[in-house]
């Protein structure tokens, strides 16, 4: 599959679909399949944290959808609010209601579902797809403008504050959520983020946002520090990947081929997260199958002969 390919995904999913353009509300189909997506994941992570923890002696709080709601509120917009307050402007929440609205009211779906099923390879294998296609439009086409078009031209311009911003906007919500353990079964208490944990720093999420945010804005000449960094690097590989002087490596990739790009990186680590979380045991819990045993001289089945096979 071509990078043209993924364009043309993301040019159906991003079109903006009813019943919300009745409304005049600009949703897409990546947008609804992103919030279910999480709300799901909220749901998932919830009661697989109440199955860990919940051991009969102390008293579990009865679940309540506000609470629910606004734990994936600050998911979404913890990080948010916390980059516009150092860049001093208004987070989205604020100007829109639309999506807010729209993840409660996914939250309320999610949680009307009787059960949802658990976190497995069969379910999260396909899914890095998913995740990966909308990871990328965050990282690529909502967080960068943020910084690129601010009024300070000292920030727009930084490399440093482009990378900042996006480690703390991707991270930020899922951040305060464990700071306060918010999925834990017995009420909010203060704790030590996992990822502040040992080994806390190889979240895949924690450093893939500042690793693609960088990518794509050196893709792009996002900024003039990408640029001149872009144009070197190619300049100097230039002898080793190509002997055709006409084409030119030092251009700038377009928005759609650099979020192409970053989806298919961005695919391969959640792919291989996913395998490593949840593969091995799927592997290992595959039901074996069973060979029936039969005569090698007339070809007939030995009764009650059966031995078990991979």
């Amino acid at each position: 599959m071509s990078l043209a390919h993924i364009s043309a995904v993301y040019s159906t999913l991003l079109a903006p679909i009813p019943p919300f353009t009745w409304f005049g509300a600009t949703v897409s189909t990546l947008d609804a399949l992103a919030v279910l997506r999480l709300c799901l994941v909220m749901r998932q992570i919830r009661e697989e944290v109440r199955r860990k923890h919940h051991t009969g002696k102390a008293e579990v709080e009865a679940d309540s959808f506000p609470k629910h709601a606004f734990v994936t509120l600050v998911v979404v917009y913890g990080g948010e609010a916390l980059s516009a307050a150092w860049l001093s402007q208004t987070p989205s929440f604020l100007v829109s209601g639309t999506f807010p609205l729209l993840y409660t009211g996914a939250q309320y779906l999610v949680e009307s579902v009787p059960s949802v099923p658990r976190m497995s390879f069969e379910l999260e294998g396909p899914l890095t797809a998913l995740d990966a296609l909308t990871r990328s439009y965050l990282l690529t086409s909502l967080i960068p403008p943020v910084v690129l078009t601010h009024t300070n031209s000292s920030l727009a311009n930084s490399p440093w504050t482009l990378l900042v911003i996006s480690f703390i906007t991707a991270n930020g919500g899922f951040f305060f959520v464990n700071l306060l353990s918010m999925f834990h079964p017995n009420g909010w208490s203060l704790a030590t983020p996992a990822e502040l944990k040992i080994h806390g720093w190889t979240t895949v999420d924690l450093w893939l946002a500042p690793l693609i945010t960088g990518l794509t804005a050196l893709l792009m000449h996002a900024q003039p520090f990408w640029a001149h960094l872009h144009i070197s690097i190619m300049e100097f590989m230039h002898p080793f990947i190509t002997n055709d002087s006409e084409k030119d490596f030092t251009k700038p990739w377009s928005i759609n081929d650099a979020r192409s790009f970053a989806a298919c990186i961005i695919w391969v680590f959640f792919a291989t997260r996913a395998t490593k979380d949840f593969g091995i045991a799927w592997w290992t819990a595959k039901p074996k199958r069973k060979e029936v045993m039969r005569s090698k001289i007339d070809g007939r089945r030995y009764p009650g002969a059966m031995k078990k096979t991979q």
